[in-house]
């Protein structure tokens, strides 16, 4: 029971308390005028027993409608979403209790019900939320009634209770959308470009809901994004077409030189030696060219893959010097390494920051000018510099730049030096062998390791390459 104290007890003026003790006492009312004015019953007398049926008829009436009136007010209060504590009521009819009883239990049930559609309905729209392509829903009139998260950050946060035809302007789109609310189709599928808010080549399939399950909603559209598949695609037949390009070269001069061996050349020692140095040269080429291309495809294909085991960069970095030593020596060069004080082990795949480092010392002795030294220095920073379109793990990580003296690189050319089969001219006219994907190569295995690639180089400094990995990687 409430400790609550409860209200006086008393009939409310709109419960017509009054007009229903008259209304069932004008019965006996007309009784009383009929005998006295037959002369049967004296006037007091029937003044003195109308008086007391009305009493009556109050005494057996207020109770009823006291519980009447609250009854009232509990299931009002219950509609509007009040607290009202049913052991407040005074009810001493057994049917008002069993009523209150009855109507708790409904509320009960819708109330459960009611939290399990709310969740439902929490479940499917986190669901929704969590797809990665765009998903409108329309109403008869062609107005948006739900969008998941892609098609807010595609097509705008607002973008609900808004015209699809504001939202997309593209012609041949927006005539799908009228076919299927004409009732012309159940379904369209379509490509189609858009140029807001960025451009982007889609496509939509439209597809109309059954009516048992439409509710304000007659028709889901769902979009993919094509522009990356197309980026993805270019890029592939860009690569085949340059790896296509970079082999028929050394094929055509090999091709050739076997020719001219076995015809005007056929007698010729001198010439013999000559030739099969050249083809021997071009053969190297194609081997390290092949070489390359696979291992980049092998990078690739490894892209989602996080490394998970603890590297010794400092460890990398005397081997791959060591490795170098006798090349330097025949380029009249040195390599210094030069190591700060605590250098952590990182998360990483040893052998590919290996092959990173290794190129980029590689590179550094074939277009270093002669006797000036290579310097290489391993360094610990708080975070990796931010880069455009690169996803980088933040926290602690492991600087390693490689500088060499050598022409300065302007900056059209610095912005290039990763891209595919990119070499300078400078290096081609100078006959410095070289595939043009080994800066390539490194970007990916730095992509890979959530980390950083920068360049710099003046006139007076040289050119230095500094790699940043971090020293935890998380997914």
């Amino acid at each position: 029971m409430s400790n609550m104290p409860r209200k006086p007890i008393a009939i409310e003026k709109n419960m017509r308390f009054v007009d229903r003790v008259l209304l069932l006492s004008l019965p006996v009312g007309s009784i009383f005028v009929i005998l006295v004015a037959a002369g049967i019953l004296p006037a007091w007398i029937a003044v003195s027993s109308y008086a007391a049926c009305v009493v009556f008829n109050i005494i057996f009436l207020f109770p009823l409608t006291y519980e009447l009136q609250q009854l009232k007010r509990y299931i009002t209060g219950m509609s509007h979403g009040s607290e009202i504590d049913d052991q407040e009521l005074v009810l001493e009819e057994q049917d008002s209790q069993e009523i209150i009883n009855a109507v708790n239990a409904m509320h009960k049930f819708w109330s459960e019900k009611n939290d399990v559609l709310e969740a439902q309905t929490i479940s499917d729209t986190a669901v929704l939320d969590t797809l990665p392509d765009p998903l409108m829903m329309i109403d008869e009139n062609g107005v948006i009634s739900g969008a998941n998260l892609a098609a807010r950050t595609l097509f705008g946060k607002n973008i609900r209770e808004k015209s699809i035809d504001k939202i997309i302007s593209s012609n041949n789109f927006i005539e799908a959308i009228n076919r299927i609310l004409r009732d012309d189709s159940e379904s369209e599928s379509l490509i189609f470009y858009i140029s807001k808010p960025v451009d982007k080549k889609l496509y939509a399939h439209i597809k109309k809901l059954p009516y048992i399950s439409q509710g304000n909603a007659i028709a889901v559209i769902s979009i993919y994004d094509l522009t990356k598949a197309m980026k993805i695609e270019k890029m592939q037949s860009d690569f085949v077409a340059n790896a296509s390009h970079e082999l028929r070269t050394p094929l055509a001069v090999i091709s050739g030189f076997i020719e001219t061996l076995q015809t005007s050349a056929k007698n010729d020692p001198q010439a013999q030696d000559k030739f099969l140095g050249i083809m021997k040269e071009q053969a190297e080429y194609m081997s390290a060219l092949i070489e390359n291309l696979l291992s980049l495809s092998k990078i690739e294909l490894m892209q989602d893959n996080l490394p998970d085991t603890q590297v010794n960069i400092v460890k990398i970095v005397n081997e791959v010097a060591q490795g170098l030593f006798l090349k330097a020596q025949e380029h009249e060069t040195e390599i210094h390494v030069l190591i700060e004080d605590d250098i952590p082990e990182i998360t990483a795949d040893a052998q590919q920051i290996k092959q990173v480092v290794q190129n980029l010392t590689d590179n550094a002795i074939k277009y270093g000018t002669p006797h000036n030294d290579i310097v290489i220095k391993i360094g610990l920073i708080d975070s990796i510099p931010s880069a455009p379109n690169l996803k980088i793990q933040e926290g602690k990580a492991v600087s390693i730049s490689v500088t060499n003296k050598g022409p300065k690189i302007s900056d059209d050319k610095l912005a290039r030096l990763t891209e595919r089969f990119y070499r300078m001219q400078e290096h081609k006219d100078k006959n410095i062998k070289g595939t043009g994907l080994g800066l390539s190569i490194a970007k990916q295995i730095i992509v890979r390791h959530r980390g950083n690639l920068t360049v710099k180089s003046n006139a007076y400094n040289g050119t230095t390459f500094t790699i940043y990995l971090p020293q935890h990687l998380q997914q």
